[in-house]
């Protein structure tokens, strides 16, 4: 326990330094309302990524330009679209955490709640937006006990539809592209930014409140 509480002390500087600024690009949910102007930052060292997609998520495989369901992914044939998108937000998720290794030691574990991409007819029509969601805790390496409360981080961005499509596609710029280098930088701007809202999102404040510090 005193471990624990270590480490929440050291999270809960980067949690509150990161209060200053309101523009943010990625949107993540339950910020502190107040918090110390300025706190020195914490580096993170993300040890081991673990993303689970739960399978209650429901997959749609309707041609319409808003299908019903949480899981929406055509760029792979059809199988196992939990697991197809498990790879990529695992892969996406290492890629962002690549380089955070000097600091406190964490676990990162990911589950995704929402990914949504485009079906056919709104690739090469319209276009619209990749829906993406998914909760992120921090875990100590060495109790297995969760550092932080889940938080909620909202990644959507715009989808390119028609001849835009096509030419992302023939420049290699595909869905799973974009979406990967999305999640990456969504990640990697929720554990490593101090002057960002993203770090106060890693919502230790609850576990200050339950661990009695």
């Amino acid at each position: 326990m005193k471990r624990i509480k270590i480490i929440a002390a050291m999270l809960m500087g980067l949690a509150v330094s990161a209060c200053g600024s309101a523009d943010t690009e990625f949107a993540s949910r339950n910020a502190p309302l107040e918090a110390p102007a300025q706190v020195a930052p914490v580096l993170l060292n993300v040890q081991t990524v673990t993303v689970s997609v739960p399978r209650s998520l429901r997959v749609s495989e309707a041609n319409r330009y808003y299908p019903d369901g949480d899981i929406v992914w055509r760029e792979d044939p059809r199988g196992d679209r939990h697991a197809q998108v498990q790879k990529i937000v695992q892969d996406a998720m290492v890629k962002g955490v690549t380089g955070l290794d000097n600091g406190v030691p964490v676990e990162l574990y990911v589950e995704v709640t929402r990914f949504h991409a485009l079906t056919e007819k709104a690739r090469y029509t319209t276009g619209g937006v990749h829906d993406l969601e998914f909760k992120v805790t921090l875990r100590d390496p060495a109790t297995g006990q969760a550092l932080t409360e889940p938080r909620l981080i909202e990644a959507d961005f715009r989808a390119f539809g028609g001849k835009q499509a096509i030419a992302a596609e023939q420049r290699g710029e595909t869905q799973k592209v974009r979406i990967t280098e999305r999640l990456a930088s969504a990640i990697r701007a929720e554990l490593s930014n101090p002057g960002s809202h993203q770090t106060a999102s890693l919502g230790v404040m609850g576990l200050f409140n339950k661990s009695g510090i």
